[in-house]
């Protein structure tokens, strides 16, 4: 089905207008599709197959990544990937290409186990994509959908305490990492965190993420979902790793109520943004009587209309759920919290005086990795699982 260029909206077939915003349908010029071949730097080529998503400026699909160091092809194994490729109507958009492009210096800058991966970026002057991991699993927005509708009394939680935990700590795990090299990510939403069929979680979509050579602000029409938008977003105001927390904290709301805070089915996406500026956050237990009274002090804190009064670190954020719920200290958030403090110095960004080596530090950190891992493994109780997604 035809998608709006200008509102994304789903369109007829045979449409000339779209019938929401009444931009036109312009035909969809020739590109990339299923059975396509790519050539990546310093791995060979990549061969995509069926397209697996769409979002606001490109189409995803599975694809396969041939390892080819020495040119030649022929017996090489194939390792599934995700390609994410810019939209052909916005092929000569200046704005689409250097939001691409930020996504692919993002992910670059990234190494960690609760991150999509990154392999390469393919710019051939005609097209541009990006080769990253493939996540079998689903988002979390439709584990949420689920549990909403299967748990066993409308007094319980949508997705239990425990498992709500679980999938926050790997969450708040990838923001201390990239907030530690200056990147906000800026879109933290359900839909953008995805969860592997074993139960570790991979946040994604770094398109309208923010890298320390930018500024600050964003301007005009600030980009973003409304319901998951922190106040200073909505605003256009200059944001920090507290706007990103924001959100979190919502993601979080809404596993345990199954419901963000300030949305609801007659708001527009413009009454959304207004309720995060001018309206508290309902208190938790008014919507979960067995949630624990602590929960309501915290979410008021952590959705705090002044980022001042919010929690200054993922780290310190989590901290302060994980107690409130009475979760023990587990080995994945001990591990989140040791990778979180080497993520500048992995990557080159810190300074030599008060950094270790950057290959000793590159050494734990991959221990690490793979510790963190494991442990989510081992705590992903009930496990999840569903269909393929980047």
């Amino acid at each position: 089905m035809p998608v709006c260029p200008a509102c994304r909206s789903n369109v007829e077939t045979d449409a000339r207008f779209c019938p929401y915003c009444g931009a036109p349908i312009l035909p969809v010029p020739e590109r990339l599709g299923p059975g396509s071949t790519l050539a990546v730097a310093d791995y060979g080529k990549a061969v995509l197959g069926h397209e697996i998503g769409q979002g606001g400026m490109g189409i995803v699909y599975r694809a396969w990544l041939y390892y080819d160091p020495t040119g030649r092809l022929a017996g090489s194994e194939p390792h599934p990937v995700a390609v994410k490729v810019l939209h052909p109507l916005l092929r000569g958009r200046d704005r689409a290409r250097r939001l691409f492009l930020r996504e692919a210096e993002a992910l670059r800058r990234l190494a960690h186990p609760n991150v999509v991966h990154f392999f390469a970026l393919v710019d051939d002057g005609s097209e541009l994509a990006l080769v990253m991991e493939l996540v079998q699993g689903e988002p979390l927005s439709a584990i949420i959908a689920r549990g909403l509708t299967s748990r066993p009394s409308q007094d319980a939680p949508c997705l239990p305490f425990v498992l709500a935990w679980h999938y926050f700590a790997q969450l708040l795990g990838a923001l201390a990492a990239v907030h530690q090299l200056g990147i906000l990510h800026r879109d933290v939403k359900p839909a953008n965190v995805l969860v592997r069929s074993d139960g570790v979680v991979k946040l994604t979509d770094f398109g309208i993420a923010r890298i320390p050579a930018e500024g600050a602000a964003t301007g005009g029409v600030a980009p973003g979902t409304g319901a998951y938008m922190s106040p200073e977003a909505v605003q256009g105001l200059e944001l920090d790793p507290r706007s990103d927390l924001y959100s979190a904290a919502i993601v979080l709301f809404e596993m345990l109520v199954g419901r963000s805070p300030f949305d609801a089915p007659d708001r527009s996406e413009l009454a959304i943004r207004t309720a995060q500026l001018d309206d508290p956050p309902p208190p938790i237990t008014t919507l979960l009587p067995s949630a624990p009274g602590v929960l309501d002090v915290l979410m008021a804190h952590a959705l705090a209309k002044d980022p001042a009064l919010r929690f200054p670190s993922a780290l310190e954020l989590g901290e302060a759920f994980r107690t409130a719920l009475g979760l023990p200290l587990s080995e994945g958030w001990t591990a989140q919290k040791e990778l979180a403090a080497l993520a500048k110095t992995i990557s080159g960004l810190a300074l030599p005086e008060v950094a270790p080596t950057q290959a000793d530090a590159e050494e734990r950190a991959e221990a690490l990795r793979g510790d963190l891992v494991v442990a989510f493994q081992k705590e992903a109780t009930p496990p999840v699982g569903g269909g393929t997604r980047r």
